[in-house]
């Protein structure tokens, strides 16, 4: 394996440990938490056991996006090269972290931090008929007190605080469904 793919597979197995203990620690009842017009961090239940579709990161985060069994079925079925538009019921989160570099591994591998927030993604074509057939939701995450709340205007980078928030930055992906991440060789 090169150091590259070692990397990204570390980096992966560090922020899954994260969200395992991320999640034992939590205390509040994120089953509550919705934003305006549907979707609710309870729709995702059991989201930190889903398989990673990829990992990404930026100056700002470092991210892992995981997949629900629906979506990860379509993605092996070969969407969306396939042509085939992403089933219902497909869902995806993305969690972020502050990027920071541990220096206590080989290669002093840029892994996840502090957990800035978690995005969830949902394909329901009459749910969401308006907005390409997919649903999104931001819940922010302080690190303070160990709880998430919706995203809203505050939030960095703002946001439109609906389930419809993510279609203007998907838009530019419309050809793929509105999906952005790739399935990569496994």
């Amino acid at each position: 394996m090169n150091s590259q793919k070692s990397l990204i597979a570390a980096g992966v197995v560090t922020a899954l440990a994260m969200l395992a203990v991320t999640g034992a620690l939590s205390a509040q009842d994120k089953s509550t938490l919705k934003v305006p017009g549907g979707l609710a961090f309870s729709e995702f239940k059991g989201y930190e056991g889903w398989q990673v579709v990829n990992v990404s990161q930026n100056s700002m985060a470092a991210a892992v996006i995981l997949g629900n069994p629906v979506l990860i079925e379509a993605y092996k079925a070969g969407i969306p090269a396939n042509g085939k538009p992403v089933p219902d019921g497909a869902k995806f989160a993305k969690i972020h972290w502050q990027p920071k570099v541990n220096a206590a591994q080989p290669g002093s591998p840029t892994v996840g931090g502090t957990q800035i927030n978690v995005d969830f993604m949902v394909k329901d074509s009459k749910r969401f008929a308006d907005s390409g057939g997919w649903g999104w939701a931001v819940f922010d995450y302080d690190a303070a007190t160990r709880t998430f709340r919706p995203g809203d205007a505050s939030s960095k980078p703002p946001q439109a605080n609906d389930a419809r928030c993510g279609l203007a930055c998907h838009t530019i992906a419309k050809n793929n469904d509105y999906v952005f991440t790739e399935y990569p060789t496994r």
